[in-house]
């Protein structure tokens, strides 16, 4: 075993959270070091409807904080990472079966224009009928309205792989591909050991923080004595893909079967369709998409363009992915979605653990992690602020 390393801060976990902690807390002026164990955005996080959004339902739940950061976190990523995020607009049919009148619909897209500040992309406006014909074969029987708004669309590995790459220039240094095989609290901080190939690594840090996501209590079950943890509930979201017949726009639909949102859009030269919300009770590294889940989401799709029926084969691509919930009781949809961090202790936590969040509000949560580790590490001086940092594309075999 090589000698010991030494780091201020120590990130367990290379998807956007992991990387958007490595990034502040190098901008801060840290020594950070990143550790993933297979590739960077490889779990959750290359799994997501590829969206930067406020998340328009979360307002139905009455979660306006969160509508409102992500909606300011998405100015940012416009504006620091154009080639990365666009803005797109975006078709929300409403048809005599929907459950959410039009008033709600109204009331819900100027709420969102407002937490927005009436920036780019924050309108929306009602179609006339001479549009409804350049709608990709969308169903016209029983249509009442079709509202076009806009929101953001990304690729979520690539703007993973970008984040990880701007912490990398600021300093940070990326263990890929690394496994934690353990750690142990001491007074001032943590000594984590980690196998990277061959071989096996000892470094002391400051602060370890856990951002391995839907594995996050088994990398607290690796440290001793093991942090606190909180109890949590996995999610399965699943995605179909249409592939070789692609619609021109993006949709956001109501399922009539359930009322769940669903997003229908363009991807690679073929359509994309979910997400799911499936509870998931299994080992994190074998979550596959459901044959319901298939059916489920085909079937939304041909409900609202029944010309489709042609082109889907009997099987579809799919992927899935999780999400982590706050466990308790209930339906998954009313569940708050604000990210949790949990400490070790109060005052100078030696580990904090990320529950959930959002891709679009990656920055934000970890703004909060490094207020949050802010009295335990050393004075530094800032080398950037994450907030203008440019972020721009790598290419996909790019490891740091």
């Amino acid at each position: 075993m090589m000698g010991p390393e030494r780091y201020d801060v120590a990130v367990i976990g290379g998807g956007i959270h992991g990387a958007g902690v490595a990034q502040a807390a190098a901008a801060a002026g840290h020594r950070v070091l990143l550790i993933e164990k297979s590739g960077l955005g490889a779990g959750t996080s290359s799994r997501s409807s590829k969206l930067i959004h406020g998340g328009l339902r979360y307002l139905e739940t009455g979660q306006v904080r969160l509508v409102y950061e992500c909606l300011r976190e998405r100015r940012i990523l416009l504006r620091v990472a154009p080639e990365l995020v666009r803005l797109e607009d975006f078709y929300l049919p409403l048809y005599r079966h929907t459950r959410r009148r039009d008033w709600q619909l109204l009331t819900g897209l100027s709420l969102y224009a407002l937490l927005a500040g009436f920036s780019r992309g924050a309108g929306f406006r009602r179609l006339r009928p001479d549009a409804l014909d350049d709608l990709d074969g969308l169903d016209r029987e029983d249509l009442q309205a079709v509202y076009r708004y806009q929101d953001a669309r990304t690729d979520d590995r690539a703007l993973t792989r970008a984040v990880a790459a701007s912490a990398a220039s600021l300093g940070a240094h990326l263990a890929l591909p690394a496994e934690l095989l353990g750690g142990e609290l001491r007074s001032d901080g943590c000594v984590i050991r980690y196998r990277r190939g061959e071989r096996e690594v000892e470094a002391n840090c400051r602060v370890l923080v856990n951002a391995a996501g839907p594995w996050a209590n088994r990398v607290l079950d690796r440290i001793t004595p093991r942090p606190p943890g909180a109890r949590l509930e996995l999610m399965q979201g699943t995605h179909i893909v249409v592939p070789g017949r692609a619609v021109r726009r993006c949709y956001y639909l109501e399922n009539p079967r359930d009322g769940r949102g669903i997003f229908v859009l363009p991807w690679r030269g073929g359509t994309m369709v979910g997400t799911t919300e499936t509870a998931f009770d299994g080992d994190p590294d074998t979550v596959t998409p459901r044959p319901s889940e298939r059916r489920y989401l085909r079937s939304a799709l041909l409900q609202h363009f029944p010309d489709f029926a042609s082109a889907l084969p009997a099987s579809l691509p799919a992927f899935a992915g999780l999400r982590v919930l706050p466990a308790g009781d209930g339906h998954a949809f009313h569940r708050p979605r604000e990210t949790r961090l949990i400490t070790d202790r109060k005052a100078r936590p030696r580990v904090l653990t990320i529950y959930g969040g959002k891709l679009t509000a990656y920055r934000a949560t970890a703004a909060q992690v490094m207020n949050r580790l802010a009295a335990g590490l050393p004075a530094a001086r800032p080398r950037g602020d994450t907030r203008r940092l440019p972020l721009t594309p790598v290419p996909e075999d790019w490891t740091g």
